[in-house]
């Protein structure tokens, strides 16, 4: 039988199990007693929070990691985003990936005036002396690495706080952070 969980991942923890560096990271382990052979689908990197998958299901994994299924993400970003910008974003911009020009696919992105409760206070990013901030909404079906802060950055407004807050159907509300939720499967639209 297998097992399914829902995790709203804290900032400063890698999206992994086990330690590849001598280095003292925390991991996902150190949240809750997960079954042997669980496994992250898809990453978070460092840096970021919010909703992660994992599984003891490799069929089901492939299945959520495909380009089909959209990824929503609430970026904070330095600086008041204007709409040229989210209309940039959403029409592909030019980024580098491993050393290549890469030019994202189209995808939806829009300003968010409030943020949800659920979202959770994060860590202090900077004081109101540094100068305003804004958050927009980011839904990709592909996910290069960092590509959601390289795409804010090419557009000006590099990325302070990233929060994932959606997966498919599956959202972040009613997990705080660090919290872990069994499921018995993932409500994810497999039909596309």
């Amino acid at each position: 039988m297998h097992h399914h969980f829902l995790l709203h991942k804290p900032h400063s923890y890698l999206s992994q199990f086990v330690r590849e560096q001598k280095r003292k990271k925390r991991l996902l382990g150190e949240l809750y007693p997960f079954p042997e052979g669980t496994m992250a689908i898809g990453r978070l990197d460092e840096d970021s929070e919010g909703l992660l998958l994992l599984t003891t299901d490799g069929k089901i994994s492939e299945q959520v990691r495909r380009k089909t299924v959209e990824k929503e993400y609430y970026a904070q970003v330095d600086g008041i985003i204007t709409e040229e910008a989210v209309a940039q974003l959403e029409n592909g911009v030019e980024i580098g990936i491993n050393g290549t020009k890469y030019l994202t696919k189209d995808c939806s992105s829009k300003l968010i005036p409030e943020l949800p409760d659920y979202i959770g206070a994060g860590r202090r990013i900077r004081d109101e002396r540094h100068g305003p901030t804004s958050w927009v909404s980011i839904t990709l079906t592909e996910g290069k690495f960092r590509q959601v802060r390289k795409m804010t950055a090419a557009v000006g407004f590099p990325t302070l706080r990233l929060i994932r807050i959606r997966i498919g159907n599956v959202t972040l509300e009613g997990l705080n952070t660090g919290e872990v939720k069994e499921v018995d499967m993932f409500d994810i639209n497999f039909e596309k």
